[in-house]
């Protein structure tokens, strides 16, 4: 087994095809065909599944996948440790987020302290942040519950409850409170399924005894907001998120205490020792540590 060889078919792996990964590594789409065919000859195993243009992974490959994530991160942090004073003076810090406003004033220190660091921040739910990190997509992750298992190092951002939201003009607008049994018979604007505000206003109001069905399903928050604010219907946020809007009306909604969102910031355990991942951890513990 050689080096070229399996960083060959990481690279067709996690780019998705031979071309790309060429294109990447700075070498000829041939030169990359043959190390991972003298890969697979050499241990009589087929890695990827080529139909046409189309190149998946088999099973064997999805688990040397597994490893070869592990390697070529592990490597990348051997290269951060070093030239450190290079990584951060110009690396990238990659941050998936349920929410970004939670982390804006984290960053705005973190580029106080470290100006050539490229931030690159991207949208998606829970299910999404967690997937992005296992698969070294994203080296920071931002979402609104801290998960369970020994695989993530997080640092807890708010905690805040769920409250419903709707346009000034809407009839319910002037309430002061609203019950689930209230929201039963009006539109709903919901999340898409994997928001863990929705499941967590589901769960409660399915405690309570009702059922919540949404007349509209957007993806994402603003695109909730920005449904509300036209006066389609209601919808949910969690306090902390709900920002400055002269469109919108915050109503609070009851049991409140049973649907506290815990916005945190999430990597992999296995990564918290990237330099650029411990300078954003270590500033989010400052915050953190004035709050308390």
């Amino acid at each position: 087994m050689r080096y070229v060889q399996l960083r060959a078919f990481h690279y067709v792996a996690i780019c998705g095809g031979f071309s790309r990964a060429a294109e990447e590594l700075f070498l000829t789409q041939p030169a990359i065909s043959d190390q991972v065919r003298k890969l697979e000859e050499e241990y009589d195993i087929l890695l990827f599944n080529r139909h046409k243009k189309q190149v998946t992974l088999t099973p064997e490959g999805d688990r040397l996948l597994e490893i070869t994530r592990r390697l070529f991160d592990s490597e990348q942090q051997a290269r951060e440790l070093l030239s450190e004073s290079r990584v951060m003076r110009a690396g990238k810090l990659r941050i998936m987020a349920d929410s970004a406003q939670h982390v804006l004033h984290i960053l705005a220190r973190f580029r106080e302290r470290y100006p050539g660091v490229a931030i690159e921040i991207r949208a998606g739910n829970t299910d999404n942040v967690i997937d992005q990190l296992f698969s070294y997509q994203a080296d920071i992750g931002v979402l609104g519950e801290i998960p369970t298992g020994r695989d993530f190092e997080t640092v807890l951002l708010n905690s805040t409850p769920i409250s419903a939201f709707v346009c000034r003009s809407h009839p319910l607008a002037d309430r002061t409170s609203l019950r689930f049994k209230d929201l039963t018979d009006i539109p709903l604007v919901m999340r898409e399924r994997g928001s863990r505000t929705r499941q967590k206003l589901e769960e409660a109001a399915s405690a309570a005894g009702y059922e919540l069905l949404p007349t509209i399903v957007a993806e994402g928050r603003e695109a909730v907001r920005e449904i509300v604010a036209s006066g389609a219907g209601l919808g949910f946020v969690s306090v902390a998120e709900f920002g400055e809007d002269s469109r919108l009306i915050r109503i609070p909604l009851e049991n409140e205490g049973q649907m506290m969102m815990e916005e945190a910031l999430i990597c992999l355990r296995e990564r918290r020792g990237g330099k650029l991942i411990s300078a954003l951890l270590a500033i989010a513990q400052e915050f953190s540590a004035v709050q308390d």
